[in-house]
């Protein structure tokens, strides 16, 4: 039996245990989620039985908006009634107590190498909500740490669970599309545009709390998506601008709630791949009058078609739906592996496979290893821009380049 500590009782941690909700109604019976941590206890207490603590926090978003910030409330002993939680204010106290054989860590970013350290420090095996650290050198000492103590560590990264990005990694590598050329991904506007504090959390917003804006936080999962389909990023050439300094609690400066933003809330950038592929990638939470996105969303051009729209265009101009494509031609065992037991929830799916690497004494398919080049990746955009020329992913993995994130690491005594 694996004992969870879950460290961090925000918003996202409703869609967390939903994940885990599943895998227990899936007949998945190994672990149990043995504590949680929260800077008050109420916080924590929130989450662990039904009337107990304060009431759920309103969501920032729909429930039927897609977005996991916007799952119900859900309680521990909503599924696992058999089982005694501790709360904790600190997560070392949690440690200390002996509790616990791994960690969740779903803290804002600036806590993730310190949770990370303590944890792995404690010989216990981590799994951290993404990006991985505020900075790449914090993101390196974490993936070194576990590997030397022999331990489990994946990083959160919901996007690869997904079936449509799973079924487009597959017509990719399958050559349905030919050899790929080009990809195109991105928006501007949205949720949080133009100067919304981004799911009320300033946080986001403020460099050594963030580490970067949309580049950071919306970037890891675009740079682990193209990586996934398209092959490893070797070079990106990018600009960041913040073009709305101030931002607002509802977008409501009536509000009185205000952050003053050091990070950027738009990115551009042009990103290669080993396999010679051209990426064309944008955000912005910006964007004034109204949102754009690209007409068909991620698109994907080969020398023989495209995917666009959910759908196989080749040249002759025929279409096939992409997805059906992919549950017809792809192997039963193939569709079994992406979705083990017929969970079709990204949540779930990623952490079965934490949990069934630590049973291995492996690190799952969403390794601290990708974490940390998803996150080279995505910092690569912020420092390409303010050095004015294409910087490579090794020299992002080296530090060679490392000049934005510099007043991170100094902040922190990160590598002293």
């Amino acid at each position: 039996m694996i004992r969870i500590g879950i460290v961090g009782c925000g918003r996202i941690l409703n869609a967390h245990l939903h994940g885990y909700r599943k895998l227990r109604e899936a007949g998945i019976d190994n672990f149990r989620i043995t504590a949680l941590v929260a800077r008050t206890i109420d916080d924590a207490l929130m989450f662990r039985k039904r009337g107990e603590g304060p009431p759920p926090r309103p969501p920032v978003l729909p429930n039927d908006s897609g977005d996991p910030l916007g799952a119900p409330h859900i309680w521990l002993d909503d599924f696992q009634p058999d089982t005694e939680v501790a709360v904790f204010s600190d997560y070392r106290a949690m440690i200390a107590a002996g509790v616990v054989d791994a960690v969740n860590d779903f803290t804002t970013l600036a806590l993730h190498h310190q949770v990370g350290a303590a944890s792995l420090d404690a010989g216990l095996h981590l799994l951290t909500q993404k990006p991985l650290a505020v900075s790449v050198k914090a993101a390196r000492l974490l993936v070194e740490k576990a590997q030397a103590n022999g331990l489990t560590f994946g990083v959160f990264e919901n996007v690869r669970q997904g079936e449509r990005v799973r079924a487009a990694a597959w017509a990719v590598e399958s050559g349905q599309i030919g050899q790929l050329q080009m990809a195109l991904l991105g928006g501007i506007g949205g949720f949080w545009s133009p100067d919304v504090i981004v799911a009320e959390t300033p946080w986001r917003h403020r460099k050594v709390l963030g580490g970067g804006g949309g580049a950071i936080d919306i970037g890891v999962h675009v740079m682990h998506m193209l990586r996934h389909i398209c092959g490893e990023v070797t070079s990106v050439s990018g600009t960041v601008r913040t073009f709305e300094p101030t931002r607002y609690l509802h977008g409501d400066p009536a509000s009185g709630v205000s952050v003053q933003a050091d990070v950027d809330d738009t990115y551009m950038a042009t990103v290669t791949t080993e396999r010679g592929a051209l990426a064309q990638m944008l955000w912005s939470w910006a964007g004034h009058g109204e949102a754009t996105s690209f007409p068909g969303g991620t698109i994907f051009y080969g020398s023989a078609g495209c995917i666009k729209g959910g759908e196989i265009i080749l040249d002759d101009g025929s279409r096939r739906n992409l997805l059906d494509a992919y549950r017809s031609e792809t192997p039963a065992a193939v569709r079994a592996r992406h979705f083990p037991h017929g969970l079709d929830d990204a949540f779930a799916v990623s952490q079965l496979d934490w949990l069934e690497a630590i049973g291995r004494g492996e690190d799952p398919e969403t390794s601290g290893v990708e974490g940390l080049r998803d996150l080279a990746a995505a910092f690569a955009i912020i420092e390409s821009s303010h050095l004015g020329r294409t910087v490579t992913l090794d020299e992002m993995l080296s530090g060679a380049v490392d000049g934005y994130q510099r007043e991170i690491d100094e902040y922190y005594g990160i590598g002293d």
